[in-house]
């Protein structure tokens, strides 16, 4: 996985909360830091809706970070909001944007307990239907004090196969180095997934650099400058649960992303860079930049913050652990099978033990998995993986730190647990299942298939890569041959870490067909071009 970068040494710049601006209407469905580098991240954003200090004390809550939904099913979804002091979360819902007829729903308290975040489930919506929302924050001591409401929209699952679904997926969000730059217009990535109005969109992991300091300034090897913009909490890497915090607010000064959030609901998972590059449970580190050596104890942290700043469902269980692994079910087409290869798996290492039961999704997940793939009765079964199957992602000189490790052979280390879900899928005749991934830096598409692999029991599938969304570019890795992969699609850079002035970033699209079934994956770069295509017949066993 490719590690952060820094740029040269200087002190950063820090910025203001950013104020709610209006969000630009969506095309119909289906149809600077330019001065002193000792400017303020407000000024830097000046046209991107950032307000001054003194704009933020005006005695009634404020909103100022936007909304997100997440985890939308037919009848249900998560809304999310961050106050900047105590307040009540009040949501309203409504099938028009006048909020005629509009239904209340009471959310929490949110303090200081929280970092003033908090999350309100909305249940009982109808489906496939738009539902507008706006959130309204009051004081708790005087409900009539209330800040201003914030607004968004998003479309419920339908329970109508012809309606067909299409969704985005991306990764590798503010890595190594390369952040908000207002000189491009920030991340640009997110305002052309929101014109392409998807019923919502997979975060495929590293959707914060805990472990990337953001300089004000890099220069590139054709002399040019990048600059980002920057905060207290970017400028050395998280260890501590306010610094964890602040790397999610970071994302969130950028007006793309919060205009996003507010059009397109999200299905997130986390993967290793919401902690720190190649973590595994039980770590110990020898990194000089960390005071705090003991992974698991940065893990709770960070998952900490993760579950306060990204809406979802299974992180808050009454009487029992939360956990990032679920099934969204979205409508008789589709269910989202979301994986956790980071919590439960095994450390990194050579990865050629001849037994391993806990590999990279850990025992106990690997049943749930099993369980829930042979219950789905949706027609296409997406994997949501925060790391590739096939592809070798080494970990230093001599360790690995995702499935592969280049030896072609009979599955070793990570990949027996592979190789006994991918078993199980064919003996128990599932049909459409598809992998999706980030995490590489690249985009590609590879077909595994038994006829050239060293292990043969399962039958063959695809595997769908993309992203960075707002990071570094980097090099395609190398194959391992034991699944049989074919990589029939690559775009990825000669070099590593190239600046998003210097490669595209890039999101994937998959869209399903109401009435055929058929599913189509495209590969896209940022500038609306689509680089890849493949459509995939419903009802094939693995695909």
């Amino acid at each position: 996985m490719p590690r952060p970068v820094t740029g040269p040494s200087s002190h950063p710049v820090s910025g203001p909360s950013p104020s709610p601006s209006p969000v630009p209407a969506a095309p119909a469905r289906r149809g600077v830091l330019r001065g002193s580098l000792a400017a303020s991240a407000a000024l830097a954003l000046g046209g991107a809706g950032l307000a001054a200090p003194a704009f933020a004390l005006s005695g009634r809550p404020r909103a100022a970070w936007g909304v997100q939904t997440g985890d939308v099913t037919a009848s249900s979804g998560l809304v999310w909001v961050r106050s900047d002091r105590p307040a009540r979360m009040v949501v309203e819902t409504s099938a028009t944007e006048s909020f005629r007829r509009a239904r209340r729903h009471r959310g929490p308290l949110l303090g200081a307990g929280t970092d003033f975040t908090g999350t309100t489930a909305l249940r009982g919506l109808p489906a496939g239907e738009q539902i507008h929302y706006r959130v309204t924050l009051a004081d708790p001591d005087d409900p009539r004090r209330t800040g201003e409401p914030v607004t968004g929209t998003f479309r419920t699952a339908p329970v109508r196969r012809r309606d067909g679904v299409r969704f985005l997926w991306s990764g590798d969000i503010a890595g190594q180095g390369w952040g908000i730059n207002p000189d491009i217009g920030g991340f640009r990535a997110y305002d052309e997934m929101r014109r392409l109005d998807p019923d919502f969109f997979l975060c495929s992991g590293d959707a914060i650099y805990a472990d990337g300091v953001i300089e004000p300034s890099v220069t590139l090897p054709d002399g040019r400058i990048w600059r980002n913009v920057t905060t207290p909490e970017k400028s050395k890497v998280a260890e501590t649960l306010d610094e964890y915090r602040g790397n999610f607010r970071y994302n969130l000064l950028d007006h793309n992303v919060r205009a996003f959030n507010a059009r397109v609901p999200s299905i997130v998972q986390w993967d290793d860079h919401e902690v720190r590059n190649n973590w595994y449970p039980g770590q110990i580190l020898d990194d000089p930049r960390y005071t705090e050596k003991d992974v698991d104890v940065l893990a709770a942290r960070a998952a900490r913050a993760f579950g306060e700043y990204t809406p979802v469902s299974t992180l808050r269980v009454p009487g029992g652990r939360g956990r990032v692994h679920r099934v969204v079910r979205y409508g008789p087409l589709l269910d989202v099978f979301v994986l956790d290869m980071r919590s439960y798996r095994n450390p990194n290492s050579p990865n050629r033990q001849a037994d391993d039961t806990t590999g990279i999704l850990g025992a106990e997940q690997l049943a749930w998995l099993k369980r829930e793939l042979a219950a789905s009765t949706a027609v296409w079964k997406v994997l949501a993986a925060d790391m590739p199957i096939g592809l070798v992602v080494p970990d230093g000189a001599a360790d690995f730190e995702a499935i592969a490790q280049g030896d072609p052979g009979a599955p070793l280390g990570r990949e027996l647990q592979i190789a006994e879900l991918l078993r199980f899928v064919k003996h128990r005749r599932i049909t459409g299942t598809l992998w999706l991934t980030a995490d590489v830096h690249y985009t590609s598409a590879q077909h595994y298939a038994p006829e050239r692999a060293a292990f043969r029991d399962f039958a063959p599938f695809w595997e769908f890569v993309s992203g960075p969304l707002a990071a570094g570019g980097f090099p395609a890795n190398a194959l391992d041959g034991t699944f049989g992969p074919e990589r029939v699609f690559v775009r990825a850079p000669e070099r590593a870490n190239l600046s998003p002035m210097e490669s595209p970033q890039y999101f994937g699209e998959v869209d399903i067909d109401g009435h055929s079934g058929d599913l189509t994956v495209r590969l896209r770069a940022e500038g609306g071009k689509v680089l890849f295509s493949k459509v995939l017949r419903p009802g094939r066993v693995g695909q």
